[in-house]
């Protein structure tokens, strides 16, 4: 059996959660709604705020997708009772992160600045200069996000210049060897 997918999902208070049919999960909270397609292979049920997943059969298409099912569901009602978020850092001379009304401007050391419209359902806070704060419900659409800016100058590996994760741990390599 799916350790994962065996596991119950307690339903938070504030937390609507309806399995429409098909297998439709919708989950509404204070941070907004969520809904996702779960398999219709796997049986979703609720009963008294705790929800549960089950699979047909152990074929191995329906024990992977058992975990998945489970996961996806427990992530989405995460999302609409807390929300999700990334923190990004800015290392280098001159590169710096800035907000103007709904468009993310950074300075990373090209020609011209890059502007990133905040996509729908998706918050970015600039606490300063050099910090990106990446806020949503859906960890999925937080994460993509967040990866894009990132990838604009990821940072390299002699001196550590670009964007990066916070807490990110870049492998630093020796430059030339002077004589």
């Amino acid at each position: 059996m799916s350790r994962i997918g065996q596991k119950p999902i307690n339903i938070p208070s504030g937390v609507e959660v309806k399995v429409l049919k098909n297998n439709l999960v919708e989950v509404k909270g204070p941070k907004g709604t969520l809904s996702e397609q779960i398999s219709p292979d796997m049986s979703v049920t609720i009963e008294d705020g705790v929800i549960t997943v089950e699979r047909p059969s152990e074929n191995k298409r329906h024990k992977s997708l058992h975990g998945l099912s489970r996961t996806l569901i427990a992530n989405m009602i995460e999302g609409v009772s807390e929300g999700y978020s990334k923190t990004l850092e800015i290392e280098g001379t001159g590169y710096r992160a800035q907000k103007q009304g709904k468009k993310l401007v950074l300075n990373l050391g090209f020609s011209h600045p890059i502007e990133l419209e905040d996509p729908e359902g998706i918050e970015v806070e600039v606490p300063d200069a050099n910090k990106i704060i990446v806020k949503g419900a859906n960890k999925q659409q937080v994460g993509n996000y967040a990866a894009v800016i990132r990838a604009l100058r990821k940072p390299e590996p002699y001196k550590g210049k670009g964007v990066r994760y916070a807490g990110e741990h870049i492998r630093r390599k020796v430059g030339k060897a002077g004589k």
